[in-house]
């Protein structure tokens, strides 16, 4: 079963976080990613960057799905969460 700690060095490898956090059960996870490589895209676009960074993970079906909320460091701040 995949843990989400692993999922986490996965998107720690391919994108700059500041904050990253993914729970899951195994197979559906959800990450909230804080990250400066977001600023000034739009929220599809950064799904799908995170996205192609799990391409193969995906395309092999080790990960199933994954739920996001991305977010740049400022936003995270106006939020009151770490970033």
């Amino acid at each position: 079963m995949l843990a989400p700690q692993q999922v986490e060095e996965w998107i720690r490898a391919g994108l700059e976080c500041s904050y990253l956090s993914v729970e899951g059960d195994g197979r559906h996870f959800e990450a909230v990613i804080v990250s400066p490589a977001f600023a000034g895209l739009g929220r599809v676009q950064r799904q799908q960057r995170v996205n192609a960074v799990l391409k193969g993970h995906f395309e092999s079906e080790v990960l199933h799905a994954l739920t996001m909320q991305c977010l740049t460091p400022e936003e995270a701040t106006e939020r009151g969460m770490r970033g």
